[in-house]
Formats: C-alpha cells, sequence, structure tokens
C-alpha cells in the first residue's frame, strides 16, 4: 500500500489496492536544482511502512554495502535475479513453462540482475530469451552474468531481432536508477519496441525511463504492469507509473539503513519480496 500527503489533506481511496492517497510537494536539494518529488508512504498488507529513497541515498546504501558491511555486488544482483524469477513464476501461474519470457538487458546492474533472473528461469525450464543493449560495453559483473547465463537454454538476441519476437511477458532491466536524461540508442529502441507490444512487463528497480527521485518520465519510458523495486523503494515509484509495486530483500543489512537514518523495520516476514 503507498500512501501520500496532499497539503490540504484531501483524501481518496482505491478500493482495489485498499490505498489512501495524500499528496503534498517538497523541495528535494541535490546535486543539481532544487527537485519537486511527492512524499509517499510505502506500507505493506500487513501495516508495515517501508522508508523511500532518492537515489543518491541509494547510491549511499549500494556503497556502505560493497565497501563496509557486505554484501558484495555479485551477492546483491544474484539476489535480485532470483527475485525477479520468482515474481516471474508466480505472475505466469500455470502457464510458466509454455509462456515466451524476455528481457531487456542494459549493460549495468540492472542488465545483471536481468541476466541472472533470465538463468534461473532457464534453469527451471522456462522459454527465455535476453537481448542486451550492448555485449561489449557489459561492466565487470554483468559480463559474468551473461558469461554463466551462455551456458544455459536461454537464447541472446541483439537489438535487430527483436521483431521476430513475441513474448507473453517482458522483464525490462534496461536502466534502473540509473537514468541521466532521454534514453538514447539500443536502450531507446527497446523501450520503444516493448511499448509497442501487448505483453505482461515487469520492471526490475524502477521502470525504465523513469527519475528514481522525483517520478519524472522521459519522453519515452517503460509503462509496466508491476515493478520489482530493490531493498528499499524509490521515492519517484508513483502508482500511476509503477503498476503493482513490489520490494526484494537483496540481503542488505538493517544497519546499512540505520547509518542514513532511515526507521526501518524488515517487511519480509517469511517471504523475500513483499507487495507494497
Amino acid at each position: 500500500m503507498r500512501l501520500c500527503a496532499f497539503a490540504r489533506k484531501k483524501t481518496y481511496a482505491k478500493s482495489l489496492r485498499k490505498k489512501i492517497k495524500i499528496e503534498s510537494f517538497a523541495p528535494l536539494r541535490e546535486k543539481k536544482p532544487t527537485l519537486k518529488i511527492r512524499l509517499m508512504k510505502f506500507i505493506t498488507g500487513n501495516g508495515i511502512e517501508v522508508p523511500a529513497v532518492t537515489t543518491q541515498q541509494m547510491i549511499e546504501i549500494d556503497r556502505i554495502a560493497m565497501e563496509e558491511t557486505g554484501p558484495n555486488l555479485y551477492q546483491m544482483m544474484e539476489n535480485a535475479g532470483r527475485n525477479l524469477c520468482m515474481l516471474t513464476l508466480e505472475k505466469l501461474g500455470n502457464s510458466w513453462n509454455t509462456s515466451h519470457i524476455l528481457i531487456l538487458a542494459g549493460t549495468g546492474g540492472n542488465g545483471g540482475g536481468g541476466m541472472c533472473a533470465a538463468r534461473h528461469l532457464a534453469n527451471h525450464g522456462a522459454d527465455v530469451t535476453v537481448c542486451v543493449t550492448d555485449v561489449s560495453k557489459l561492466k565487470e559483473v554483468p559480463a559474468f552474468q551473461l558469461h554463466i547465463l551462455q551456458s544455459t537454454s536461454a537464447k541472446v538476441i541483439t537489438v535487430e531481432e527483436l521483431k521476430n519476437e513475441n513474448p507473453e511477458i517482458i522483464l525490462d532491466a534496461i536502466i534502473g536508477y540509473s537514468l541521466t536524461g532521454e534514453p538514447a540508442g539500443n536502450a531507446l529502441k527497446m523501450i520503444e519496441w516493448a511499448s509497442g507490444k501487448s505483453a505482461f512487463i515487469i520492471s526490475l528497480d524502477v521502470p525504465s525511463g523513469i527519475n528514481s527521485t522525483t517520478g519524472a518520465g522521459a519522453i519515452n519510458h517503460i509503462k509496466p504492469n508491476a515493478t520489482l523495486t530493490l531493498a528499499l523503494p524509490k521515492t519517484g515509484l508513483l502508482p500511476e507509473l509503477s503498476g503493482e509495486l513490489y520490494v526484494a530483500d537483496i540481503g542488505i543489512p538493517a544497519r546499512v539503513f540505520q547509518k542514513l537514518n532511515l526507521s526501518y523495520t524488515p517487511p519480509f516476514g517469511n517471504r523475500y519480496y513483499v507487495k507494497i
């Protein structure tokens, strides 16, 4: 459940999600000019509030995890990919082994998580195809994910080959929270291709083309049916942009969040991802 606050304290309910939305705008001071964000609250079905973070806060959380406390990037990426695999199987239901699954992967950590999910899906016997924006530009850890993936039944294709694909479900792992400016090149081609499909779309962490701090959308951005955000929700994950929203545990200890003075209660219970 997501709660927001309007200065006039005007409330209304959406029965399907049982959400109350209150909305207000507050300035956020970052390195660039002052931005405006909607002050969102993210609440699980059992009433646990999960703190939301800006892009800069999430970058610092990742830094603390990788440099001070662990887990390292390989571990976090593995956890993210496995959770995305599990959510995909859940959404496909009994048709998981007859559905065509296509993963759109960028060259950074988001793409690595998508390729990891592809490996887990292929290992379970799913029909999986992966399209990478530019294999030659993969960073070290995502490149390792592709290396492992190539020993599975998953098919790896180029952007030019997307025209031949007609999947039942698309996993968007193109950009994540690292968006700077308008998507371009092969990332843009992927977004445009996905936007023309009727497939169910799950975005990993943040829909590609959406600013994870403000929720501002690029001219071309992914419009997912669901989003699996990682570790903590991002302030820009507005309900009208993210579809159904889930938060996934990627193994970051609570002490990391406490270093940023975030009030954090583990929301997962006996699961690895929960709806918020």
